[in-house]
Order: structure tokens, then C-alpha cells, then sequence
């Protein structure tokens, strides 16, 4: 096929006709491209699959990691090992094109691989790469690891995701009408961009940004002379940076610059964007930031036997349905961990990325009360934990080890590896309880309890990111209440929510599944009818078109 003057491969629906580019550093679309780390790539990813669904005129630009985020190993006492595998995929298409970027005075070659929308039902994807004979081996290695540790190669993706982007759109001859930043990384396209429209009102009109980060510090910053060095800024002085981007010190600020530039930004809940307005105020010329909520794509993750049981009122089908899910994956918990796990008992499960504030152990901080939990026979439960930590954060694996070490103690404990698309949607599948007990309010969304919700497990959460708007205490899920959290330390938060999350398990959630069945699963039920209403992807896909990319 053609890549010059590029057109999305199918008939567009006219309503959502305004041609999009939209930029992130990662995709989840599918298990077989290993290109996503967390929450964003999933996020993302099905908003991918909507666009492909309704038909929008859409193009992902990302980066084809060599050696994706890294593959979760196990070292020979169980503790994670992070290791380092190439990746191949013959599924991808060459599309022949091949550019330089300039990257530190230094010219990188970049060339262009494509996902064909009939391949995974995704909206094209075009993914950049500088692994070629052609450069020099660091210029190679800009992208064989993402989020690579070292800062210099970080700004470097940057430079790649944004100008390179950018460029690629120009190669392409797509002359996108918006350029959607889904997070900071690819602010450096605006540099690019003042460069071919030579004023910064063109990129505002074009220009819309997604934020993903509930707290300032989370916001990825960069001394500006290193950026600078880099080549950041497209041949600009640092003086005409300051001018143009009004940063004064001597940190560039990737999100802050991204509201400046933008014409409209978004949070990705209600809560969020409450959050991001209240966090960028004392800043000025931001844009203004709305809220569109982050939504999952229903025809990738959820289970749809389990759907037309409930649309059919067919009990004994759903009930039987979940069992043999659960059993199904149960055979992956004793290959990994030698356990044999019931699938008439309770099992609660947390599965994420690894991140301090997430609280991966927050139920184990209470022995006694954890004790009893465990060894409950009058109300049996199993736990399952997985998710990946950032290789390089060192608290958030000691919390994934503390987890294998305290697993070895119990029967009825496990701690999984390679928690990607795959093994995610199985351990959905598994879960009665979907426990989520995030550090209020640093979740700006979290995804995955949707995702859980779609596969029949019952969420169990602490009041932030999207559960506020989905939650409805004891009809289809359960909730922690909020406290006074901004009056209380970080250890009385993280004591009360722990009180709170065994007061509900052990008054409300154990006796309900054991001795109250019937009104368990039609609390399930109810889950699986909201989230499909509200958190489906094609719902977040139209509001993008509605809300953000309008005129």
C-alpha cells in the first residue's frame, strides 16, 4: 500500500471526519506487541480499537520498542528478576519510509513501522524506530527500552514521540486537523510545529492535550540546558524557549508547556479534572482543562458468554460460566506457583502496575486481622497479587518481593509474573473481589476495575480516579467512604483505609458471598450492566471528537 498522502484504510463516518494524530509513548492494542507498560498503554490501546469500531479518521504515533518495558522473570528464590528479551514481529508492515531527526547536533535516522487496522481492529498505528545499521549504537538505543532510566535517552524518546512524530505526519502528507498529546512526552511537536507555521497561535488551533498526572511533582521535568543540548527545541535558543513558552526556570516543565500550548486539555475523570484545575491554577496562560473519563473497549476485554447468561437471566449458566473462568485461569497459578486454588472460595485480587502509592500491601499491614483473613474456615479466601513495578523503582519491587517472601507462608497466597494484556484479563476473569486501594486522590483514572467489572469480578475500592462516578456502595460494588484525608498524614490515611477495607470485608463482602449468593451475583451483575454503559471506550472515543477536538 501507499504511504504517501496517507488516508485511514476504511470508509470514515462523517461525524467524526476531523482528521486526528494522536501521540503516545505507548499502545496496549494486543498481547503480541509488547509495547506498554501500564495504565496509559492500555488506555490508549482501546481507544485504538473504538476509533477502528466507529470508524473514526484517526492515527496512533508511537515508538516500536525493541525490548518493550521488560519481560518480569523470577530469579531462583521467586523474587523478580527484570530481563531484557528482543521482540519480533512479523506482523508488522515496512512502510518504506526512512527520515533524520536531529537528536543532540546529531543527525538519526528513524524509520516508520505500520499496524495495519485489520490486524489487531485498531485505528492505523505507525511506530517509529532508530535501531538501524544506519546509527551509531546510542543513537540505537533510543528505542530499546521504554522509559529508559537514563535521562539523556528519555529526552531523546521525547524528542523522537514529539518531533519525530511530527515529521512522520509531514512524511505521510495526513495534515492532521488536531494533534492529540495523550500525556507530555511528545510536547517537543510543538517546536517542530512553530517552526513550519512560525507562530504559535497555528499550533493552538491544532494543539489538544490529555494529562494523566494528579499531582505537580508527578509532572515530568528536564533541566532546559539539557534539553536544549538535546535538541529539543528544534534550533531555537534557549532565550526564544522562555519567550515562547514562558518558562523561567531552568526546569522545562513537559506538561506545563503542553497547556500552554494546547487549546484545550482534558482530565481523564471527573475527579481528575477537578484535581489538574485546582493543581495548575496558580499558573498562567493554561488552557482550559475538561473532563473526559477513561473508558475500556468492551469487545476486547470483556467475556461475552457471561454477558448473554445475565441479558438471558440465566443464573445457573452465569454462575457456571465464572466457575469454569476461574478454574481455567487457576491452572496458570499452579504453574507459576505450585498452589492449587478453589474455584468455589472467595478470591480477591490485586493486579496493576507496582507504584508506592497504589498500596499493592496495604492489607497485609494489619498481621492479626490478615491472619484471620487467611485461615477464616468459615469463609475461605485466596489472594492473588501481580503487576509490574518500573524497573528501576526499588521500593516498589521491595513491596513485589515482601509479596512472594509472604506468599511462601500460606496456601491460599500467590504472587504472578508477566502481568501484561494476556495475563490481566485472565486474572479478571478469576477475580470475585477486584481489590483497588489507591492513595486518595493520586489516581487520576485507574482502568482496571472496568475491565474486571466486564468479566464478572465485583470492585472493591477506595473512592478515587473513576469510582466515584461508577460506584454505588453495596448495589455494584464496594467502597471505602472518604475520610478528611487532606487533614491527615499519609500514615492515618493509610490506617484508616486499612480499617476500613477489613470492616467491609469481614462485615459485608465474606458474609454476602457465602450466605447471600443470590444477591452476590446481582451485585456483579449490576457492575457489568454500569460499566458497559458508562466505561465502554466507544462512549470515551465520541466524547474525544465531541468535546476535545471540536472547533
Amino acid at each position: 500500500m501507499s504511504f504517501s498522502n496517507f488516508k485511514v484504510p476504511y470508509t470514515i463516518d462523517e461525524q467524526y471526519g476531523k482528521s486526528v494524530a494522536y501521540f503516545s509513548m505507548e499502545f496496549a492494542v494486543h498481547q503480541p506487541l509488547k509495547i506498554y507498560s501500564g495504565g496509559l498503554g492500555f488506555l490508549s490501546g482501546s481507544h485504538l480499537r473504538s476509533a477502528y469500531e466507529l470508524r473514526q479518521n484517526m492515527i496512533g504515533i508511537g515508538i516500536l520498542w525493541k525490548y518493550g518495558y521488560y519481560d518480569q522473570a523470577r530469579n531462583q528464590d521467586q523474587t523478580l528478576q527484570v530481563t531484557w528479551l528482543e521482540k519480533m514481529y512479523s506482523f508488522l508492515e515496512d512502510t518504506g519510509i526512512k527520515f533524520q531527526l536531529t537528536i543532540h547536533d546529531h543527525p538519526v535516522w528513524v524509520k516508520v513501522w505500520y499496524l495495519n487496522p485489520e490486524t489487531f481492529n485498531t485505528a492505523p498505528l505507525f511506530l517509529l524506530s532508530t535501531d538501524l545499521p544506519e546509527n551509531d549504537y546510542v543513537s540505537q538505543t533510543i528505542t530499546h527500552r521504554l522509559y529508559d532510566a537514563n535521562v539523556a535517552t528519555k529526552v531523546a524518546q521525547f524528542i523522537l514521540l514529539g518531533v519525530g512524530g511530527a515529521k512522520l505526519v509531514d512524511e505521510l502528507g495526513f495534515n492532521p486537523d488536531v494533534y492529540h498529546l495523550n500525556e507530555a512526552h511528545g510536547v517537543s511537536s510543538v517546536f517542530y510545529l512553530y517552526k513550519k507555521f512560525g507562530n504559535a497561535e497555528a499550533i493552538k488551533k491544532r494543539l489538544v492535550f490529555t494529562t494523566h498526572t494528579p499531582e505537580e511533582a508527578g509532572n515530568e521535568k528536564h533541566d532546559i540546558n539539557l534539553c536544549h543540548k538535546m535538541s529539543y527545541f528544534c534550533g531555537l535558543s534557549i532565550d526564544e524557549v522562555r519567550k515562547l513558552t514562558g518558562i523561567q526556570d531552568d526546569q522545562f516543565n513537559h506538561s506545563l508547556v503542553a497547556l500552554r500550548f494546547a487549546r484545550l486539555a482534558n482530565g481523564v475523570s471527573q475527579l481528575h479534572g477537578e484535581v489538574s484545575r485546582h493543581m495548575w491554577a496558580k499558573y498562567d496562560n493554561i488552557c482550559p482543562i475538561i473532563s473526559i473519563t477513561n473508558a475500556q473497549n468492551w469487545r476486547y476485554w470483556a467475556d461475552k458468554q457471561l454477558y448473554r447468561a445475565y441479558e438471558e437471566g440465566n443464573d445457573t449458566w452465569w454462575d457456571d460460566r465464572k466457575k469454569y473462568l476461574k478454574k481455567r485461569a487457576f491452572g496458570l497459578v499452579a504453574d507459576q506457583t505450585g498452589k492449587i486454588f478453589d474455584p468455589n472460595v472467595l478470591t480477591i485480587v490485586w493486579a496493576r502496575r507496582f507504584a508506592g502509592y497504589k498500596r499493592a500491601e496495604l492489607i497485609t499491614r494489619d498481621k492479626e486481622r490478615f491472619e484471620r483473613l487467611l485461615n477464616n474456615p468459615t469463609y475461605p479466601v485466596q489472594i492473588i497479587w501481580a503487576g509490574k513495578p518500573y524497573p528501576m523503582d526499588y521500593p516498589a519491587i521491595n513491596d513485589f518481593n515482601y509479596l512472594v517472601n509472604t506468599s511462601r507462608n500460606y496456601k491460599n497466597v500467590a504472587v504472578l509474573t508477566g502481568y501484561e494484556l494476556f495475563l490481566s484479563k485472565r486474572l479478571k476473569q478469576i477475580a470475585d473481589i477486584w481489590l483497588n486501594n489507591p492513595r486518595v486522590p493520586r489516581e487520576a483514572s485507574g482502568t482496571s476495575g472496568m475491565t474486571a467489572a466486564m468479566n464478572g469480578a465485583v470492585n472493591f475500592s477506595t473512592d478515587d480516579g473513576w469510582i466515584p462516578e461508577f460506584m454505588n456502595h453495596g448495589n455494584n460494588g464496594f467502597v471505602v467512604p472518604k475520610a478528611d484525608y487532606q487533614h491527615m498524614t499519609v500514615e492515618e490515611q493509610d490506617q484508616y483505609d486499612l480499617d476500613k477495607v477489613y470492616d467491609i470485608l469481614e462485615n459485608e463482602i465474606l458474609p454476602l458471598y457465602y450466605a447471600q449468593y443470590d444477591t452476590w451475583r446481582q451485585i456483579a451483575k449490576n457492575g457489568m450492566r454500569d460499566v458497559r454503559f458508562r466505561f465502554e471506550s466507544g462512549r470515551m472515543a465520541q466524547e474525544y471528537y465531541e468535546l476535545l477536538y471540536k472547533s
